[in-house]
C-alpha cells in the first residue's frame, strides 16, 4: 500500500513515457506488486488454475527483453516487526498464516512459504530464471531493497506500486506498465517531486506519520491538504528533527491512534528509523553482486515451464501465423511433416499425442520469445559499440571482442509502416532468421547494411549484363527468321523430291508436242530411273515464275505424254504446295520491307 493518499499528492509529478524509454536500462522489480496486479486480472477473468497471471508476466518480460531492459526481481523477506499489526489486519484475521519468531514488537516475522501467493512468487521466479532474469530475496521489504539499489545507482529505477519506495530513498519509480503498440510506463521522479512540490525524503516520511502508512495509522484530524501545508511550512531539512524532539509542541491538539501504546516520541522514532534504516542487502554484498551479473537464456527450462504451466489456446499452435515474421521455414516443415505422419496412422495417434503437443508448444514458444532474445542481444551489441565510440575507440566490426549477433541481412521489409531488416542470426539456437527494426541494425552494425546494399547492387548489375541489348534482340530475330525460312525451304524440297521419285523417265518435248527423238536426238538425252538423284533447282519466288517446259514420260518402256505440275499459283498446283509457296513469298516480302 505505502503511504495513504501519497499517489494523489504526487499526481502533478506523474509522467507517462513511451515503453522504449526503458531501452538499455537496468530496472528492479518489486515482484510481489507485479504479481498482485496480475493476480487481480486473473481473478476477474478466469480461475487461478489457468495461470493467466503467469502468462501476463511472460508477456511483460518478453516486451522488456526486446528493449534490452535488464531486470532484477526482488522479493519480500520477513515481515518487519513494526508492520506486523498492519499485516495481520490486512489479512483479515488469519486468511494467511504467519510464523511468529519471538517478540513481534522487536523481531521480524517469517512469511508463510506454503501459501497460494508464495507459490505464485515461486513460479514467477522460475520463469525469470529461464529468461535470464536474476532474483534477489530481500531481508524484509522488497521496495526498500529496490530503493537502495536505485539510490546507490545500481539500477535506473524501481517497478513498484508501493508509494513508500520514495521514503526508502528511491529516485525513480515506475508505478505501472502498459504493453502493445502504444505501450507506456507511468513514471515518478524524485527530482520532479522536490522541484514542483518542495518535498524531499524527510518531508515524505513526515507525511507518512501524519496520514498513515504500513508502519503507522497516522494522526487523527489530518488530511492531505493540511498535512502538506504543515510539512511545507517547516521545510524538508528540519521537519524530522522537529518531529522527533518537539513532537508535543508540534502537535498540541492532536493525538495518535488507539493502538499506539508507546510514548509518542518513541513511536515516531520507530517509524522514522524504519524508513531511514531499513534492513536490506548492502550495495557491496555478495548477494547484490550476483544479481548484477548477466545470466543466459535457458531455452529448455522455458519449454518445460510452457508445457507445465501454460495451456496455449488452439489458435496459438498455428506456427505458420508466426513463421513469416519469426520462425524459420524448416521448423514449420518439420512440424507439418510430424502432424502428417500421425494423421496418416490413426493407431499411433494416442501414442504420439503428448509428443506432438510438446512439439507444437516448443515451436510456438520459440517463435514467440526467440526473436526477442535475439533482438536483446543485438541491442546489447549496439550499446557496446556506442559506449566504445564515446570512449574514442573506433573499432571495425571484426575487431570487436564480442561477436556480432547478425550473420547477414537477407532483405528489407516493412511492418505497420516502419522499416525493418530480415536478418540471419549467428549462433542462435532455434532461430535462423527474423525481422528487426532498421534503426537498430544501423546502430549495431552499419557494415552489414553496406554489405547488403553492395550485394544488391551487384545482383542488379549482373541482371543488367545478362539482359539482351537491341543488337542481340535483332540478331535473335534474324536467326529466328532464317530458321523459319530454312524450314519452309526444306518442306518444299521434300515435296519436290517426293514428286520426282514418282517419275521413272522424263522426256523433253518440243513446243509443238513432238518427240525430240524424231529430230535425231540420242537416248542419252533422257534422264532415267526414279532412283537417280535429281539436281535441286533454286526457285526465285520473288521474281515472276518462269515458263514451265513440257516433258514426256516413258514408263514401262512405253512413252506417254503427261502433264507436268506447274509451281506457280495456278489451278493445277497442289493446294498445300501453293499455300506454302505463297507463305514463303509473303515472308520474304516482309523481310525486304523491314530492311528498306
Amino acid at each position: 500500500m505505502g503511504v495513504k493518499n501519497l499517489w494523489d499528492i504526487l499526481e502533478s509529478c506523474k509522467k507517462t513515457l513511451p515503453l522504449h524509454y526503458l531501452q538499455n536500462k537496468r530496472v528492479c522489480v518489486d515482484l510481489s506488486c507485479w504479481m498482485v496486479q496480475l493476480q487481480n486480472v486473473n481473478k476477474s477473468h478466469c480461475p487461478m488454475n489457468d495461470k493467466l497471471y503467469l502468462k501476463g508476466l511472460f508477456h511483460r518480460l518478453r516486451a522488456l527483453i526486446a528493449l534490452n531492459c535488464s531486470l532484477i526481481f526482488v522479493t519480500d523477506g520477513a515481515i518487519p516487526a513494526i508492520k506486523l499489526s498492519t499485516y495481520r489486519r490486512r489479512l483479515n484475521a488469519g486468511n494467511e498464516a504467519i510464523q511468529d519468531a519471538g517478540n513481534s514488537r522487536t523481531v521480524s516475522v517469517k512469511r508463510n512459504k506454503g501459501s497460494e501467493f508464495s507459490c505464485m512468487i515461486k513460479e514467477a521466479k522460475f520463469l525469470g530464471v529461464a529468461l535470464g532474469i536474476p532474483c534477489l530475496d530481500g531481508i524484509e521489504e522488497a521496495e526498500a531493497q529496490c530503493a537502495l539499489l536505485n539510490s546507490e545507482s545500481l539500477c535506473d529505477g524501481c517497478f513498484t506500486s508501493d508509494s513508500d519506495a520514495f521514503l526508502f530513498g528511491a529516485r525513480t519509480v515506475y508505478r505501472d506498465i502498459c504493453l502493445g503498440d502504444g505501450g507506456y510506463v507511468v513514471c515518478y521522479e524524485m527530482d520532479d517531486i522536490e522541484r514542483q512540490l518542495g518535498f524531499g525524503r524527510n518531508s515524505l516520511i513526515t507525511l507518512a506519520i501524519l496520514l498513515g502508512s504500513d508502519y503507522t495509522q497516522g494522526v487523527r484530524g489530518f488530511g492531505p491538504e493540511s498535512a502538506c501545508q504543515i510539512v511545507k511550512s517547516i521545510g524538508d531539512s528540519a521537519v524530522l528533527q522537529r518531529f522527533s524532539v518537539q513532537v508535543w509542541i508540534f502537535l498540541p491538539n492532536c493525538y495518535m491512534g488507539s493502538e499506539c501504546d508507546l510514548p509518542i516520541d518513541n513511536k515516531f522514532l520507530q517509524v522514522i528509523n524504519a524508513y531511514l534504516m531499513p534492513k536490506c542487502h548492502s550495495a557491496d554484498s555478495g548477494a547484490v553482486h550476483r544479481v548484477l551479473a548477466l545470466y543466459p537464456f535457458n531455452r529448455s527450462q522455458l519449454h518445460q515451464i510452457c508445457t507445465q504451466f501454460f495451456d496455449w489456446p488452439p489458435e496459438k499452435t498455428d506456427v505458420k501465423v508466426h513463421q513469416s515474421r519469426t520462425s524459420s521455414s524448416s521448423e514449420t516443415k518439420t512440424i507439418s511433416s510430424e502432424v502428417g505422419k500421425i494423421m496418416k496412422n490413426p493407431f499411433c495417434l494416442v501414442l504420439h499425442l503428448s509428443l506432438l503437443k510438446d512439439c507444437v508448444f516448443m515451436a510456438y514458444t520459440d517463435a514467440y520469445i526467440l526473436p526477442k532474445i535475439a533482438e536483446r542481444n543485438l541491442r546489447r551489441f549496439a550499446n557496446l559499440r556506442s559506449t566504445s565510440l564515446e570512449l574514442g575507440l573506433h573499432l571495425p566490426i571484426n575487431e570487436i571482442p564480442v561477436k556480432c549477433p547478425i550473420s547477414s541481412i537477407i532483405k528489407q521489409r516493412k511492418f505497420q509502416g516502419k522499416d525493418y531488416f530480415e536478418v540471419s542470426w549467428e549462433d542462435m539456437d532455434g532461430l535462423k532468421a527474423s525481422a528487426v527494426p532498421a534503426d537498430l541494425v544501423e546502430s549495431a552494425c552499419p557494415e552489414k547494411i553496406v554489405e547488403f546494399h553492395e550485394r544488391k547492387a551487384e545482383k542488379q548489375k549482373a541482371a543488367r549484363r545478362s539482359r539482351p541489348t537491341k543488337a542481340d534482340k535483332r540478331a535473335a530475330e534474324m536467326k529466328e527468321i532464317e530458321e523459319k525460312l530454312q524450314k519452309l525451304l526444306l518442306e518444299i524440297e521434300k515435296e519436290s523430291t517426293t514428286a520426282s521419285n514418282a517419275v521413272s523417265l522424263v522426256v523433253p518435248l518440243s513446243r509443238d508436242g513432238n518427240d525430240s527423238s524424231n529430230r535425231g536426238s540420242s537416248a542419252s538425252g533422257f534422264y532415267s530411273t526414279a532412283s537417280a538423284s535429281l539436281e535441286t533447282e533454286i526457285i526465285d519466288l520473288v521474281s515472276p515464275p518462269p515458263r514451265v517446259h513440257t516433258h514426256e514420260v516413258l514408263k514401262c518402256q512405253e512413252v506417254r505424254n503427261i502433264d507436268v505440275i506447274e509451281l506457280s499459283d495456278t489451278d493445277d498446283a497442289s493446294p498445300e504446295h501453293a499455300r506454302k509457296a505463297r507463305e514463303l513469298r509473303l515472308f520474304m516480302a516482309s523481310i525486304r520491307d523491314e530492311n528498306l
